[in-house]
C-alpha cells in the first residue's frame, strides 16, 4: 500500500444507518445486476435477513449474473441452509480459514463489503444477519447501532480489487500472491478541495498490516477541533492511545463512545485504560441503550470513516478488515450527528467518580486488561503493543 491515502474524489457516497436500510439498498442493487456480483461477509446467518440476500444472490446467478461469495469458517457456519441453493443457482462460494486455527493462522475475514457490476459498492460494519438478532439465538428489543456507506465513483474500483484478491488467495492450490496490490494516492490535507473524495483502506497479513491503524493515526495527528469516535471493542495499541491522548492534550475535544454488555471480559477490562484518556480531557460515554456495533469516527467534521474495524488486537493486528475513509462530504455531518445523538444518551464517565472506585475493582480491571493483553500477544504473535 502507498504511504499515502489513494483518495479519489467525485465519489457519490451514502450513509446506511442500521440493518434495515443497508439490506433494502443491497438487495435491490442485486437485483438490477447484469454481470457480477460479489460479497464478502464475517456472519451470514440463517434468518430473515439472511434470506432475502441469498435470495437475491440466487436470482441474480440464474438469470447469468456472476455471483461470487465469500463467508468466513468460524463467522458463519459451514452448515449454512442456503449453501446447496447456492450451488444449485451457480452461485460461487469460497470458505475463509474454514477452521479456528487453519490456512491462514487465527486470522478471520471481518470485512463486510460487496461490489455490483463494478459500479456499486457496499463497505461497512453490518453483517448479513437480522438487526434483532442477538446472540445466542436472543432477540433483541432494539436493532443493532450500525453503518455502512454505498459508493458509486472511482473508489469502487479499489473495493473490486480487494475482493479480487481475496477471492484469488482462496483458490484451490493457491502458493502466494502473484502480485502485489500498490495504491498510489496523494497525502492531502483534512480539508480537501474536491467533493466526494473517498479511499479504501483494506486490512491483510500480508501488505496492508497496519493499513487502518495508519488512517487513525493520519486523522488524529491532524486534528484541530474535535473527534468523535464509536466502537464496540475498545483496546486500541499505545500508538492509538498515543494519538488520542495527544490530541487531547492540544486543546482537541475528543469524544469516545464505548459499547457495554456484549462481552463480560472487555466490560471488566477497557474501563482500565479510563484513567490515562480522562487525565488528558477526554470525555467518554459507554453505551448500552442498545447493542453498539459501528466502527466509525469523525474528525473536525470534515474526515470520517465507516467500516468494519474494531480497534482492538483482533481488528489492527489479525483479522482482515475494509473501511472507507470519506473527505469533505455530507455522509461525515450525518455520521458525526449519529455519534453525538448516542453519546448524549450513553453513561457519561466522571472522573472524579472513577478516580474513587474501590480498590476490588481497580485489581479486577487490571486483572482482566492484563489477561486480555497476554492472550492477544500469543494471538498476533508479539504485534499487540
Amino acid at each position: 500500500m502507498s504511504k499515502y491515502l489513494p483518495f479519489s474524489h467525485d465519489n457519490q457516497l451514502t450513509l446506511l444507518y442500521l440493518g434495515e436500510n443497508y439490506f433494502t439498498a443491497l438487495v435491490d442493487a442485486i437485483d438490477k445486476a447484469t454481470h457480477d456480483v460479489a460479497l464478502e461477509t464475517y456472519i451470514f446467518e440463517a434468518d430473515e435477513a439472511g434470506e432475502n440476500v441469498s435470495a437475491a444472490l440466487r436470482r441474480a446467478a440464474e438469470r447469468g449474473v456472476r455471483v461470487r461469495v465469500i463467508t468466513d469458517g468460524v463467522g458463519t457456519s459451514r452448515r449454512l441452509p442456503y449453501i446447496e441453493g447456492w450451488h444449485e443457482s451457480g452461485v460461487m462460494h469460497r470458505v475463509y480459514n474454514p477452521h479456528l486455527f487453519g490456512k491462514f493462522g487465527f486470522s478471520r475475514t471481518h470485512r463486510k463489503i460487496a461490489i455490483v457490476d463494478h459500479e456499486v459498492a457496499f463497505v461497512g460494519g453490518i453483517n448479513v444477519i437480522d438487526d434483532y438478532h442477538g446472540g445466542g439465538g436472543v432477540r433483541m428489543d432494539d436493532p443493532r447501532w450500525d453503518f455502512a456507506v454505498q459508493c458509486r465513483g472511482p473508489v469502487v474500483a479499489e473495493v473490486v480489487m480487494a475482493f479480487h484478491i481475496q477471492w484469488q488467495r482462496l483458490a484451490p492450490g493457491y502458493l502466494g500472491t502473484p502480485f502485489r496490490h500498490r495504491r498510489h494516492g496523494r497525502r492531502g490535507r483534512l480539508h480537501a478541495p474536491y467533493a466526494g473524495q473517498a479511499a479504501f483502506v483494506a486490512r491483510d497479513n500480508l501488505h496492508n498490516r497496519r493499513a487502518v491503524e495508519k488512517a487513525y493515526l493520519m486523522a488524529l495527528g491532524r486534528a484541530r477541533h474535535e473527534v468523535w469516535l464509536a466502537n464496540p471493542y475498545f483496546v486500541p495499541g499505545r500508538r492509538l492511545r498515543r494519538a488520542l491522548t495527544q490530541a487531547a492534550r492540544r486543546g482537541v475535544a475528543v469524544h469516545l463512545l464505548i459499547g457495554r454488555k456484549e462481552f463480560r471480559l472487555l466490560d471488566t477490562a477497557v474501563p482500565w485504560l479510563y484513567a490515562k484518556l480522562l487525565a488528558a480531557g477526554m470525555r467518554i460515554g459507554e453505551y448500552d441503550m442498545r447493542q453498539l456495533h459501528g466502527k466509525v469516527a469523525v474528525v473536525d467534521d470534515v474526515w470520517a470513516t465507516i467500516g468494519s474495524s474494531n480497534l482492538d488486537a483482533l481488528s489492527l493486528f489479525l483479522n482482515h478488515e475494509a473501511n472507507v475513509v470519506v473527505l469533505d462530504d455530507p455522509v461525515v455531518i450525518e455520521l458525526r450527528d449519529h455519534i453525538r445523538a448516542a453519546f448524549a444518551q450513553a453513561r457519561q464517565i466522571d472522573p472524579a467518580r472513577y478516580g474513587e472506585r474501590s480498590r476490588w475493582r481497580r485489581l479486577r480491571q487490571w486483572a482482566a486488561y492484563r489477561a486480555y493483553r497476554l492472550v492477544m500477544k500469543v494471538l498476533t504473535r508479539g504485534k499487540y503493543d
